[in-house]
Protein backbone atom coordinates (compact mmCIF):
# COMPACT_ATOMS: atom_id res chain seq x y z
CA UNK A 1 0.00 0.00 0.00
CA UNK A 2 1.81 3.56 -0.89
CA UNK A 3 1.92 6.19 1.52
CA UNK A 4 -1.32 8.52 -0.01
CA UNK A 5 -3.59 5.64 0.11
CA UNK A 6 -2.01 4.22 3.72
CA UNK A 7 -3.20 8.10 4.96
CA UNK A 8 -6.68 8.14 4.15
CA UNK A 9 -6.88 5.17 5.06
CA UNK A 10 -5.99 6.50 8.79
CA UNK A 11 -7.81 9.46 8.21
CA UNK A 12 -10.84 7.47 7.73
CA UNK A 13 -10.53 5.58 10.64
CA UNK A 14 -9.63 8.38 13.05
CA UNK A 15 -6.03 7.41 13.19
CA UNK A 16 -3.45 10.15 13.93
CA UNK A 17 0.28 9.84 14.47
CA UNK A 18 2.76 12.28 16.54
CA UNK A 19 6.73 11.52 16.32
CA UNK A 20 9.51 11.80 18.99
CA UNK A 21 10.04 15.51 17.49
CA UNK A 22 6.65 16.90 17.62
CA UNK A 23 5.71 19.69 20.15
CA UNK A 24 3.14 17.11 21.19
CA UNK A 25 4.61 14.39 22.17
CA UNK A 26 4.60 13.70 25.93
CA UNK A 27 7.84 14.65 27.58
CA UNK A 28 7.52 11.85 29.83
CA UNK A 29 7.75 9.94 27.35
CA UNK A 30 11.20 11.40 26.46
CA UNK A 31 12.54 10.63 29.33
CA UNK A 32 13.02 7.03 29.33
CA UNK A 33 15.27 4.70 27.98
CA UNK A 34 14.56 4.15 23.98
CA UNK A 35 11.63 6.03 23.69
CA UNK A 36 9.11 5.00 20.74
CA UNK A 37 10.02 7.28 17.80
CA UNK A 38 6.21 7.08 16.33
CA UNK A 39 2.77 7.15 18.60
CA UNK A 40 -0.70 6.02 17.09
CA UNK A 41 -3.57 7.06 18.78
CA UNK A 42 -7.41 7.36 18.60
CA UNK A 43 -9.16 9.46 20.60
CA UNK A 44 -8.33 12.03 22.97
CA UNK A 45 -4.44 13.25 23.04
CA UNK A 46 -4.77 16.06 25.90
CA UNK A 47 -5.15 13.03 28.18
CA UNK A 48 -1.54 13.01 27.66
CA UNK A 49 -1.09 16.56 29.16
CA UNK A 50 -2.96 15.27 32.61
CA UNK A 51 -0.96 13.21 35.49
CA UNK A 52 -1.54 9.66 35.03
CA UNK A 53 -1.08 6.46 37.30
CA UNK A 54 -0.71 2.79 35.29
CA UNK A 55 -2.48 0.30 37.13
CA UNK A 56 -1.21 -3.54 35.94
CA UNK A 57 -1.11 -6.56 37.38
CA UNK A 58 -2.38 -10.42 36.60
CA UNK A 59 -4.26 -11.99 33.36
CA UNK A 60 -5.93 -14.12 36.28
CA UNK A 61 -6.84 -11.87 38.35
CA UNK A 62 -9.17 -12.47 41.22
CA UNK A 63 -11.83 -10.88 42.47
CA UNK A 64 -9.61 -9.96 45.10
CA UNK A 65 -8.29 -7.45 42.42
CA UNK A 66 -11.55 -6.35 41.15
CA UNK A 67 -12.26 -5.20 45.16
CA UNK A 68 -8.68 -3.51 45.09
CA UNK A 69 -9.04 -1.41 42.09
CA UNK A 70 -13.01 -0.67 43.00
CA UNK A 71 -11.80 0.70 46.62
CA UNK A 72 -8.83 2.23 45.20
CA UNK A 73 -9.72 4.15 41.95
CA UNK A 74 -12.28 6.53 43.28
CA UNK A 75 -9.93 8.99 45.22
CA UNK A 76 -7.25 9.26 42.34
CA UNK A 77 -9.59 9.90 39.98
CA UNK A 78 -11.78 12.64 41.79
CA UNK A 79 -8.03 14.49 41.81
CA UNK A 80 -8.34 13.71 37.91
CA UNK A 81 -6.08 11.24 37.55
CA UNK A 82 -5.39 9.60 34.36
CA UNK A 83 -5.68 5.93 34.53
CA UNK A 84 -3.01 3.93 32.08
CA UNK A 85 -3.17 0.25 31.27
CA UNK A 86 -2.29 -2.17 28.17
CA UNK A 87 -6.18 -3.42 27.81
CA UNK A 88 -4.80 -7.05 28.67
CA UNK A 89 -7.68 -9.51 30.16
CA UNK A 90 -7.43 -9.64 33.70
CA UNK A 91 -6.28 -6.45 35.92
CA UNK A 92 -5.54 -4.36 32.88
CA UNK A 93 -9.57 -4.81 31.63
CA UNK A 94 -10.76 -4.28 35.42
CA UNK A 95 -8.95 -1.25 35.51
CA UNK A 96 -9.98 0.78 32.60
CA UNK A 97 -13.51 -0.59 33.17
CA UNK A 98 -13.72 0.82 36.67
CA UNK A 99 -12.20 4.03 35.83
CA UNK A 100 -14.91 4.61 33.31
CA UNK A 101 -17.67 3.38 35.59
CA UNK A 102 -16.31 5.93 38.13
CA UNK A 103 -15.98 8.78 35.95
CA UNK A 104 -12.27 9.10 35.17
CA UNK A 105 -10.42 9.09 31.87
CA UNK A 106 -8.25 5.79 30.78
CA UNK A 107 -5.40 5.32 28.41
CA UNK A 108 -5.30 2.21 27.25
CA UNK A 109 -1.87 0.93 25.30
CA UNK A 110 -1.82 -1.89 22.93
CA UNK A 111 0.88 -4.65 21.90
CA UNK A 112 0.04 -4.34 18.24
CA UNK A 113 -1.78 -2.27 15.32
CA UNK A 114 -5.52 -0.82 15.80
CA UNK A 115 -6.70 -3.10 12.84
CA UNK A 116 -5.63 -6.54 14.71
CA UNK A 117 -7.00 -5.62 18.24
CA UNK A 118 -5.64 -8.24 21.30
CA UNK A 119 -7.78 -9.60 22.89
CA UNK A 120 -10.63 -10.07 20.78
CA UNK A 121 -13.03 -10.10 23.43
CA UNK A 122 -12.44 -6.00 24.34
CA UNK A 123 -12.88 -5.19 20.84
CA UNK A 124 -16.09 -3.06 22.98
CA UNK A 125 -14.18 -2.14 25.42
CA UNK A 126 -11.40 -0.51 23.37
CA UNK A 127 -14.19 1.29 21.00
CA UNK A 128 -15.36 3.19 23.80
CA UNK A 129 -11.61 4.09 25.16
CA UNK A 130 -11.50 5.70 21.36
CA UNK A 131 -14.66 7.44 21.49
CA UNK A 132 -14.13 9.31 25.04
CA UNK A 133 -10.66 8.36 26.35
CA UNK A 134 -7.51 7.47 24.32
CA UNK A 135 -5.96 4.36 22.18
CA UNK A 136 -2.17 4.30 21.92
CA UNK A 137 0.44 2.57 20.30
CA UNK A 138 4.21 2.57 19.09
CA UNK A 139 3.07 -0.04 15.83
CA UNK A 140 1.16 0.87 12.91
CA UNK A 141 -2.44 0.15 12.67
CA UNK A 142 -1.45 -2.83 10.16
CA UNK A 143 1.01 -4.50 12.32
CA UNK A 144 -0.38 -7.91 13.82
CA UNK A 145 0.60 -8.10 17.70
CA UNK A 146 3.80 -10.38 18.56
CA UNK A 147 4.98 -11.75 21.76
CA UNK A 148 7.87 -9.34 22.37
CA UNK A 149 5.80 -6.76 21.62
CA UNK A 150 3.74 -6.99 24.73
CA UNK A 151 7.25 -6.42 26.86
CA UNK A 152 8.10 -3.11 25.05
CA UNK A 153 4.46 -1.91 25.33
CA UNK A 154 5.29 -2.08 28.92
CA UNK A 155 7.86 0.73 28.68
CA UNK A 156 5.30 3.09 27.70
CA UNK A 157 2.50 2.41 30.29
CA UNK A 158 5.24 2.91 32.74
CA UNK A 159 6.73 5.50 30.87
CA UNK A 160 3.97 7.78 30.39
CA UNK A 161 3.03 7.85 34.18
CA UNK A 162 3.93 9.49 37.94
CA UNK A 163 3.77 6.07 39.21
CA UNK A 164 3.37 2.62 38.24
CA UNK A 165 0.45 0.57 41.05
CA UNK A 166 0.90 -3.37 40.67
CA UNK A 167 -2.57 -5.20 42.15
CA UNK A 168 -1.76 -8.90 41.70
CA UNK A 169 1.42 -10.52 40.64
CA UNK A 170 2.91 -13.80 40.14
CA UNK A 171 6.61 -13.88 40.65
CA UNK A 172 7.06 -13.75 37.20
CA UNK A 173 5.02 -11.53 35.22
CA UNK A 174 4.88 -9.00 32.88
CA UNK A 175 3.71 -6.49 35.46
CA UNK A 176 7.21 -6.71 37.60
CA UNK A 177 8.66 -5.69 33.74
CA UNK A 178 6.54 -3.05 34.15
CA UNK A 179 7.50 -2.17 37.64
CA UNK A 180 11.08 -2.55 36.53
CA UNK A 181 10.81 0.17 33.90
CA UNK A 182 9.06 2.47 35.78
CA UNK A 183 12.22 2.31 38.57
CA UNK A 184 14.79 2.92 35.92
CA UNK A 185 13.01 5.94 34.80
CA UNK A 186 12.96 7.26 38.36
CA UNK A 187 8.91 6.98 38.67
CA UNK A 188 7.27 5.86 41.80
CA UNK A 189 6.21 1.89 41.96
CA UNK A 190 3.54 0.83 44.47
CA UNK A 191 2.35 -2.73 45.12
CA UNK A 192 -1.08 -4.16 46.99
CA UNK A 193 0.04 -6.68 49.28
CA UNK A 194 -1.65 -10.25 49.54
CA UNK A 195 -1.89 -13.54 51.71
CA UNK A 196 1.53 -15.30 51.57
CA UNK A 197 -0.18 -18.59 50.85
CA UNK A 198 -1.50 -16.75 47.47
CA UNK A 199 0.54 -17.43 44.30
CA UNK A 200 -1.03 -13.99 42.99
CA UNK A 201 0.64 -12.03 45.64
CA UNK A 202 4.17 -13.09 45.20
CA UNK A 203 5.29 -10.52 42.90
CA UNK A 204 3.69 -7.67 44.65
CA UNK A 205 4.79 -8.43 48.08
CA UNK A 206 8.38 -9.03 46.56
CA UNK A 207 8.08 -5.57 45.28
CA UNK A 208 7.32 -4.42 49.00
CA UNK A 209 9.98 -5.91 49.99
CA UNK A 210 12.23 -4.46 47.59
CA UNK A 211 10.99 -0.95 48.58
CA UNK A 212 7.55 -0.86 46.67
CA UNK A 213 5.21 1.39 48.52
CA UNK A 214 2.53 -0.60 50.19
CA UNK A 215 -0.78 0.25 49.18
CA UNK A 216 -4.13 -0.18 51.29
CA UNK A 217 -6.13 2.77 49.93
CA UNK A 218 -5.66 6.29 47.37
CA UNK A 219 -3.88 8.32 49.78
CA UNK A 220 -1.39 6.10 50.17
CA UNK A 221 -0.68 6.43 46.37
CA UNK A 222 -1.35 10.59 46.74
CA UNK A 223 0.47 11.47 49.35
CA UNK A 224 3.43 9.81 47.28
CA UNK A 225 2.44 11.82 44.18
CA UNK A 226 1.42 15.03 45.30
CA UNK A 227 5.14 16.81 44.90
CA UNK A 228 5.15 15.53 41.21
CA UNK A 229 1.45 16.53 40.60
CA UNK A 230 1.44 20.41 42.01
Amino acid sequence: MNVKKLLSLYKSRNIHYMTYFDSEYPYMLKEIYNPPLCLFYIGNKTLLERPALAVVGARDASLEAFHSINMILPGLIKENIVIVSGLAKGTDTIAHERAIANGGKTIAILGGGFFHLYPSENKELANVIAREHLLLSEYPPLWKPEKWYFPMRNRIISGLSIGTLVIQAKKRSGSLITADMALESGREVFAIPGPITETLSEGTNHLIQQGAKLVTNSSDILEELQLDMF
